[in-house]
C-alpha cells in the first residue's frame, strides 16, 4: 500500500514538473515574441489541428503536455486539442515500437489521420463561425499587450533577486536534479526485466535541457515577468490543481488495480474486448493501457482492440486538462469513445481476429 502511494507521488511530481516547465517555456516565448508566433498559430485553424496532431504523435507525453498548455493559454481551439488527444499513444508508444515496430507505425499513422480528420471536422463543421469553447483561464493578454506597447517600461526591465525568483530557481534546479538522478522513475514493472514508463533516457535529457532554458529565463527575466507570469499565473494558479488532481487520480487508480486483476476479465470475445478496451481507455493515465499492448504483442488480442483503446486513452497528457477544465476533458472523452466504437468495430472487417 505504501508503495502505491509513493508511486503515485513520484509520478505526480514528475507530471506536474514537466507540465510547469512546458508552461513556463510557452509563457516565456510568448512574452519574448510579444505573442506574435503563437498568434500566427491562433488565426489558422487547420494549422492548429495539424501542429497539435503532430505533437500528439510524438512518443510519450511531451507533445501532449505542450498542446494542453497551448489550449490552456487559449492558443489552440478545442478541435486542435481533440486532434492531439486522438493522435497520442502516450508512453505506451515506446513499448509498441520495441515490441512490434511495423504495426506500431501503422497504428500511429491511423491515429494521426483520425486526429487530423476529427479535429478539422470539429473546427470547420461543428463550430464553423467561432473558435470552440476555451478554458476560463486567461493568458494575461493585458500584460502582454502592455509590454508590447511599452517594451522598455521600467517595470519590464527591473531585475532583483527577490524571494519569488529564488524560490522558482531552487524549484527548477531541484526538479532538474531529481529528474536526472532517476528518483522520479515510475516503479511500475511490466515484466521481470523491469520496463519503466519513464525510463526513456532521452526524455530525461530533453527536459533537463528545457529546464536549463527556464533557469536562464529566471536568471535574466524581469521582476514583472517572473513574479506575475511565472509565479502568480503558473505556480500559484496552475500548479496546485495540476498536482492535486494528478496525485489523486494516480492514487485512486493504483488502489483500484491493486485489488482488481484486469487481465482476468479479458476473454476471447473480440466484441466485448473492444468495449472493455474503450472503458479502460477512459482512465487518464499511462499504465492500465499497457495490458492491451502486451496482450497484442503476445497475439492474444487483435489489432482492433488495441486501436480502440489507443483512440480513447491519452496517457498522462489529459491529467493537466482534467485539472484545468473538466468540461473539456469530458467532451473530448465522449467524442473519442464514439470514434473508438466506430473505428474499432469497422476495423474488424480490415483486421479480423
Amino acid at each position: 500500500m505504501v508503495e502505491i502511494v509513493l508511486d503515485a507521488l513520484r509520478t505526480a511530481v514528475l507530471v506536474s514538473g514537466l507540465v510547469v516547465i512546458m508552461m513556463m517555456l510557452i509563457e516565456s516565448f510568448h512574452i519574448e515574441s510579444h505573442g506574435k508566433w503563437l498568434n500566427r498559430l491562433r488565426v489558422s485553424r487547420s494549422g492548429q489541428v495539424l501542429v497539435s496532431a503532430l505533437l500528439g504523435s510524438v512518443p510519450g507525453c511531451l507533445g501532449g503536455f505542450a498542446s494542453v498548455s497551448l489550449y490552456t493559454h487559449k492558443m489552440l481551439g478545442f478541435g486542435a486539442l481533440l486532434a492531439m488527444l486522438i493522435a497520442t499513444a502516450g508512453d505506451e508508444a515506446f513499448l509498441m515500437l520495441a515490441l512490434f515496430p511495423q504495426r506500431a507505425v501503422l497504428l500511429f499513422a491511423i491515429l494521426l489521420a483520425l486526429g487530423i480528420g476529427t479535429g478539422l471536422l470539429m473546427e470547420f463543421v461543428v463550430h464553423p463561425r467561432t473558435l470552440p469553447t476555451r478554458l476560463d483561464d486567461t493568458f494575461e493578454t493585458e500584460c502582454c499587450e502592455e509590454e508590447e506597447q511599452h517594451p522598455h517600461a521600467p517595470h519590464t526591465d527591473v531585475r532583483h533577486w527577490g524571494w519569488h525568483r529564488i524560490a522558482l530557481l531552487l524549484g527548477v534546479v531541484g526538479f532538474l536534479g531529481v529528474l536526472l538522478s532517476g528518483h522520479l522513475e515510475d516503479a511500475h514493472e511490466l515484466d521481470e526485466e523491469g520496463f519503466h514508463l519513464f525510463d526513456e533516457i532521452w526524455l530525461y535529457w530533453l527536459f533537463a535541457a528545457l529546464s536549463l532554458v527556464v533557469v536562464g529565463v529566471l536568471l535574466f527575466g524581469s521582476d514583472h515577468f517572473v513574479e506575475e507570469h511565472l509565479w502568480h499565473h503558473i505556480v500559484c494558479h496552475h500548479l496546485p490543481s495540476i498536482f492535486a488532481w494528478t496525485f489523486g487520480m494516480l492514487l485512486g487508480i493504483g488502489l483500484l488495480f491493486h485489488f482488481i486483476d484486469l487481465q482476468a476479465w479479458i476473454s476471447g470475445n473480440t466484441g466485448w474486448m473492444i468495449l472493455l478496451a474503450i472503458a479502460v481507455g477512459l482512465i487518464p493515465e499511462s499504465g492500465p493501457h499497457l495490458v492491451f499492448v502486451t496482450l497484442f504483442a503476445s497475439g492474444v488480442i487483435p489489432f482492433p482492440v488495441l486501436l480502440a483503446n489507443s483512440i480513447v486513452q491519452d496517457g498522462h497528457a489529459a491529467l493537466p486538462l482534467l485539472a484545468e477544465s473538466k468540461g473539456a476533458f469530458l467532451r473530448a472523452k465522449a467524442l473519442k469513445v464514439a470514434l473508438a466504437l466506430v473505428a474499432g468495430y469497422f476495423s474488424l472487417f480490415i483486421f479480423p481476429a
